[in-house]
């Protein structure tokens, strides 16, 4: 490896901000990620399900954060991270619709009751919700998940805001666990995996 290789290997990972525009790019990056995804890829255990119906899923969770300058992503899409500011959420009735029209039967039921606790967890005052983030599965491990975190969370703690997710994967935790998110508690229904809601105060 040269010097020159060296820098560049070392030079800070930049985020920057996607709009409307980008969305297809965003969703793109997500669905990478998300593909091996355990509690995801419950939701649609085939290929051609979850290529099909996840990107969708991605888009009514959490597209509206194209809309209010809120969707990260670091060089190339190679990562990118989907907030939701306080007070926006996503559209419930076409969460609905699509989960009867796209998850089989079986699992709605289990499905929807998660859904439920869910929200007993979610904060009772003003918080950034994060409902996704992830690196194309070629881009992880290169500190592309943290330097969207810190991005994000600076905003945060200026703003003096909470900050809240549900981990999917018990491989994060350690990630968000490092940047101040704390476990509030568990979420298992039936045959489906744990999701981790997590909470992080603001740090002045």
């Amino acid at each position: 490896m040269s010097l020159q290789q060296v820098s560049r290997a070392s030079e800070p990972t930049r985020v920057k901000t996607a709009t409307r525009v980008d969305e297809q790019r965003g969703i793109d990056t997500i669905v990478l990620a998300f593909s091996s995804d355990p509690v995801i890829r419950w939701i649609y255990s085939t290929p051609h399900d979850y290529l099909h119906h996840f990107p969708e899923f991605v888009r009514i969770y959490a597209g509206k954060a194209f809309d209010h300058g809120t969707a990260d992503y670091t060089e190339d899409f190679a990562a990118a991270a989907l907030w939701l500011p306080p007070g926006v959420q996503p559209d419930e009735d076409e969460l609905i619709e699509l989960i009867q029209n796209t998850v089989p039967e079986e699992r709605q039921e289990h499905l929807f009751s998660v859904v439920e606790q869910i929200e007993s967890y979610h904060p009772t005052e003003p918080y950034w919700y994060l409902p996704f983030i992830g690196a194309d599965p070629t881009h992880q491990r290169k500190g592309s998940g943290s330097a969207l975190m810190r991005h994000a969370l600076a905003r945060c703690d200026q703003e003096g805001a909470l900050a809240y997710l549900e981990s999917s994967n018990p491989e994060n935790i350690s990630l968000y666990a490092r940047h101040g998110f704390e476990i509030l508690g568990m979420i298992q229904v039936g045959t489906m995996p744990p999701i981790i809601p997590m909470l992080r105060k603001p740090q002045m």
